[in-house]
């Protein structure tokens, strides 16, 4: 390394603090096709987003965007408009490169909703470098984590929300370099999901069904979106389903998982849609369409998920 860690640290805590630049306004304002566009690919039916009836008597008094939709209305595109100005985080981006941590994986995102947006509402992003940690070691790789805060305003100046993203600027291992691979991540288990599963370590696929109206629905929520009922229970799925989407991760490389990974949605012949992995299948053939069927993989003795293969490999299995 070129720069002495000690050096190296001073110049990296130098940023905390720092603004990332001149505040971004997202390119459109808050609008009724783009938040019908969200929740029909989503699933939520809820009519506060998109029935202006319904909305209207509910105690927002109008249509709402979904809060989680916030990042949506300042993205800067596929072909990112040129920003206004230097950027401190590019800096800082820099300055790890140069200092052999030229890899990145994104390890979490807090956000914080102050109140709904609605439509009309256009929305602006003041981004700062909150913190840089001490060098860690990681399974990637020996890195620093970089924690922006990003603030959320409308076109007064009111604070809509905050969020807190945090990445890994890692050295990556190199070839040769021993490396057992870590556990497979675990999943964030709570009073709503924990069904799910221990239903999977017992070698069952279970879906929440509402106990009022007799809705299923997934992921697993306190509150049944069409009659709101707090009541609920579950039903035992086929395992039986389809690609709805997918995609295929090549990069980055996570070492608890095998490359190329296939990620799907799949839609269970019961009607709800889960993402989990493809198994049995060549990546590159994935199509959309394709009867895939369940298999629960015991990835170790406190983790069991549900993974899917073509069903034609199910059966012949």
């Amino acid at each position: 390394m070129s720069i002495g860690s000690s050096t190296l640290i001073e110049r990296l805590r130098a940023f905390e603090g720092r603004q990332v630049g001149p505040p971004e306004t997202g390119a459109d304002a808050v609008n009724q096709p783009m938040i019908r566009h969200w929740v029909e690919a989503i699933g939520d039916e809820n009519p506060v987003y998109t029935d202006p009836e319904a909305a209207a008597g509910s105690v927002h008094g109008g249509i709402v965007a979904p809060p989680v939709m916030l990042q949506a209305w300042v993205m800067r595109g596929v072909r990112p408009r040129p920003r206004a100005g230097g950027n401190a985080q590019d800096d800082l981006m820099v300055l790890l490169d140069d200092a052999g941590f030229t890899s990145v994986v994104a390890t979490n995102c807090e956000q914080e909703y102050v109140r709904y947006v609605r439509p009309g509402d256009h929305l602006s992003t003041t981004s700062t470098i909150e913190s840089v940690s001490d060098e860690k070691h990681t399974a990637l790789g020996a890195g620093h984590f970089v924690t922006t805060r990003v603030e959320y305003r409308d076109q007064h100046g009111e604070l809509v929300g905050t969020m807190r993203f945090r990445i890994l600027k890692f050295r990556p291992k190199q070839k040769g370099e021993a490396a057992d691979r870590p556990r497979r991540p675990r999943p964030a288990v709570t009073l709503d999901n924990a069904f799910f599963f221990e239903g999977a370590k017992a070698g069952k696929l279970l879906v929440q069904r509402c106990a009022s109206c007799g809705r299923l629905r997934h992921p697993p929520r306190p509150m049944c979106p069409s009659c709101r009922s707090l009541e609920w229970d579950t039903v035992e799925a086929s395992g039986r389903g389809v690609v709805y989407s997918h995609v295929v991760v090549h990069h980055p490389q996570v070492p608890a998982f095998e490359y190329p990974l296939a990620v799907a949605l799949v839609e269970l012949e019961e009607g709800t849609r889960l993402v989990s992995n493809v198994v049995g299948v060549d990546p590159a053939e994935l199509r959309v369409g394709m009867p895939v069927e369940v298999e629960f993989v015991a990835f170790d003795d406190d983790l069991t998920l549900p993974q899917f293969r073509p069903a034609e490999t199910a059966a012949r299995r």
